[in-house]
């Protein structure tokens, strides 16, 4: 084959048209208010490549996101409009989720859209787990709850899930900060139990709250190397 028509074919192919859908930005952010039981957003992607690119689909990496695009066919430099929906639910803190796009291009036959979901918490609990160990000093540890929304909140009432603890709760800071202490019977046994912190929240979702507590086997210490 003469040398110019290799060099013809070897252009021709690094031509060959192609879609590709870009965002702009690497992730959607969206900042629910605490009380928020769901949150919406749209926003704009384009085609920037030079092939029309064609939907076959969108799936969720999390039933708590559903989302879906204004159109099903784009052309070379068109732009579309996206909508995504989040059941905030009991999320808290900070939450990387995303949308796989299928599309008809073979350089890019899945597209995804990532969303960051940043939920203010209203409740912090420190530490959330009080622990321990077999044979320990059956002694009081204390952890701190902090309530770090809009609105105060009171502890109205507390429960263990084991009979082998007893608790009890101090507030520091009026509707702000409280002190909760447990002190454990013995320590002879393992357990695994709860606290179940009931508040006066004005929103549903957090007027339950768990604190932790344990009492299990210490660690062995590994030997020293030769």
């Amino acid at each position: 084959m003469p040398v110019f028509r290799l060099i013809l074919l070897a252009l021709a192919s690094s031509a060959i048209a192609h879609a590709e859908l870009t965002l702009g930005v690497p992730a959607i952010e969206l900042k629910p208010k605490p009380e928020d039981e769901e949150v919406e957003t749209t926003f704009k992607f384009r085609n920037s490549g030079d092939k029309t690119v064609k939907i076959r689909g969108l799936e969720s990496a999390c039933s708590c996101l559903s989302s879906e695009l204004d159109k099903a066919e784009y052309q070379p430099g068109e732009e579309g409009t996206g909508r995504a929906s989040f059941k905030v639910s009991t999320f808290v803190g900070r939450h990387e989720k995303f949308v796989t796009v299928s599309t008809d291009d073979p350089k890019q036959p899945e597209w995804q859209i990532n969303f960051i979901l940043d939920v203010p918490a209203v409740v912090d609990i420190k530490p959330k787990t009080l622990q321990w160990f077999i044979g320990d000093e059956a002694k009081p540890k204390s952890c701190l709850v902090q309530f770090t929304g809009e609105e105060p909140m009171k502890i109205v009432k507390i429960t263990a899930t084991r009979e082998n603890v007893s608790f009890d709760w101090k507030e520091l800071k009026e509707g702000r900060e409280y002190l909760v202490t447990v002190t454990p019977k013995t320590t002879q046994d393992i357990t695994m139990g709860a606290l179940k912190i009931e508040t006066n929240s004005a929103i549903a979702k957090y007027r339950h709250q768990l604190a932790f507590f344990s009492i299990s086997r210490k660690p062995e210490t590994q030997a020293a190397n030769p």
